[in-house]
């Protein structure tokens, strides 16, 4: 899932390659000593790279062909890049590489490679070259980039599929597991992206996976299908690796987060309730507005409103101005959502990396639903 930056020259250049190339390529026909393969790439350090990539390579030496296509690519120049991509309109296509090239890249940004070759004849590795050719020179490898249902690794699973006349390559393992919870380990010493990404995503991730969407995934998967009674990719070979280089940052880890916690609670004064408040309202408020306005299915349907509720910003300017009843009915309130959000989390991933938060908005409601509660006079 690796993305390419390209200048508005570069973007000439692969474009020109790619249509004129195209037409030169389906006049090549491929020798019986041809080969194609599905490329997996691992996983960076940047948050472009956390989840790795996939590429098919064709090579074929009697024809002087190596060449690595990639649908991972856009135009970090497109006018409102980052108003396009939360909105889910930002539009990512293909381009070809020669293997020396992209092989090159991935030794200097020290990252594995590995490779598995189909095992399906020649006039369907023919066919497989000339419908990639044919999907740079036509526009098709453009696509809408959706981050569980249209990535780099969907577009090779779709075009492989297609090839190959039905859908073989499917998923088989870890079908009984959600999205969220796939996803939940690539953020490993990326404290902060683990915390976000499980705020800022929705219901749908809380589905069960039923579609390869990540490299590791196809890759695995691949090993496991079967075209016409023999294994599609009988063998994995290992081109780079590299061990993985853990992140080294003294502040992005669950450490510094459990004492921004402590401090908090420490704290522990009026101002402070109204920051954290109007920070937690702010939060929920953007979420309700990007459930809406992205294309994003993922962020849709947030229910981490509930622990980010807006109606906690109403709950600062009554504070604000000390007017205990209301201040006493929305604590409560929020209170409320807050078990309902608890609930809702039991079985969920990302239930302890919030829990803290929960955890310390609980302590701040109750105390001020004790201070505001109306007090009843004893008759004597």
């Amino acid at each position: 899932m690796t993305s390419i930056f390209l200048s508005k020259k570069t973007i000439f250049l692969v474009f020109f390659l790619s249509f004129f190339g195209s037409f030169w390529a389906q006049n090549i026909q491929l020798s019986k000593d041809a080969t194609v393969s599905v490329i997996t790439c691992g996983v960076g350090n940047e948050s472009y790279s956390l989840f790795g990539h996939t590429a098919i390579r064709i090579k074929d030496s009697t024809n002087f062909v190596d060449a690595v296509y990639n649908y991972g690519a856009f135009d970090f120049s497109t006018p409102n890049f980052v108003a396009k991509f939360a909105k889910g309109d930002l539009q990512y296509f293909a381009v070809v590489h020669p293997y020396t090239d992209f092989i090159s890249q991935y030794t200097y940004e020290n990252r594995s490679v590995d490779e598995q070759e189909l095992n399906i004849p020649l006039e369907l590795k023919q066919q497989l070259f000339e419908n990639l050719n044919t999907s740079l020179a036509s526009g098709d490898s453009h696509y809408t980039y959706k981050f569980i249902d249209r990535n780099c690794t969907t577009m090779i699973v779709d075009i492989i599929n297609k090839t190959l006349g039905s859908t073989v390559i499917t998923k088989k393992i870890d079908t009984d597991l959600s999205y969220r919870s796939i996803l939940f380990p690539y953020f490993d010493n990326h404290f902060y992206e683990k915390l976000g990404t499980s705020i800022i995503f929705g219901t749908k991730v809380d589905a069960l996976a039923n579609k390869i969407f990540l490299p590791s995934e196809l890759q695995k998967n691949l090993s496991l299908t079967q075209y016409k009674n023999q294994p599609l990719a009988p063998k994995n070979t290992t081109i780079l690796h590299f061990e993985p280089i853990q992140a080294n940052s003294w502040w992005n880890t669950i450490y510094s987060y459990l004492i921004v916690i402590a401090v908090l609670v420490a704290w522990n004064k009026k101002s402070l309730h109204i920051a954290y408040f109007s920070l937690f309202g702010i939060l929920g408020l953007f979420f309700i507005f990007m459930g809406f306005y992205s294309n994003h299915l993922e962020l849709a349907n947030n229910y981490n409103v509930l622990l980010f509720n807006p109606t906690l910003l109403i709950l600062c300017f009554f504070y604000a101005k000390n007017n205990k009843n209301w201040i006493y009915k929305l604590a409560v309130f929020n209170l409320f959502t807050l078990l309902i959000y608890l609930v809702i989390l039991v079985n969920k991933a990302h239930l302890f990396i919030v829990l803290p938060l929960l955890l310390t908005s609980a302590y701040f409601l109750i105390q001020l639903t004790l201070k505001s509660k109306k007090t009843i006079p004893k008759i004597i």
